[in-house]
């Protein structure tokens, strides 16, 4: 009955985010308005391929994708994005364990 077209198969939801709040990411293309972006018009630039902005919020789309909420730091726009449309600016293997301030262990 719907025209619903889904990227993949893949249930995003059934596994914890990618990217967690506050996460410093970066577009990995141009992101134009498609109409849902409130008082820009359609077609208007919101975030260029590698503008650097932070995780604010993370919502579900279709019961299948988190969406996240990103404050892009050049344009001021706050994007909604699938995981697939972003990139860690600190890539999540290189996690490194930090000391403690003070010198308390872990």
């Amino acid at each position: 009955m719907t025209n619903i077209v889904r990227d993949s198969d893949v249930v995003e939801i059934s596994e914890p985010p990618y990217f967690g709040f506050g996460e410093k990411v970066k577009a990995k293309r141009m992101i134009r308005n498609d109409g849902t972006y409130a008082g820009k018009e359609i077609g208007e630039l919101l975030a260029k391929k590698g503008e650097e902005g932070y995780v604010v919020s993370i919502g579900t789309f279709l019961q299948q994708f988190y969406i996240y909420g990103v404050e892009f730091l050049e344009s001021g726009n706050r994007v909604g994005m699938k995981r697939k449309e972003l990139e860690p600016v600190r890539p999540h293997d290189e996690d490194i364990d930090l000391p403690l301030p003070g010198g308390f262990a872990a």
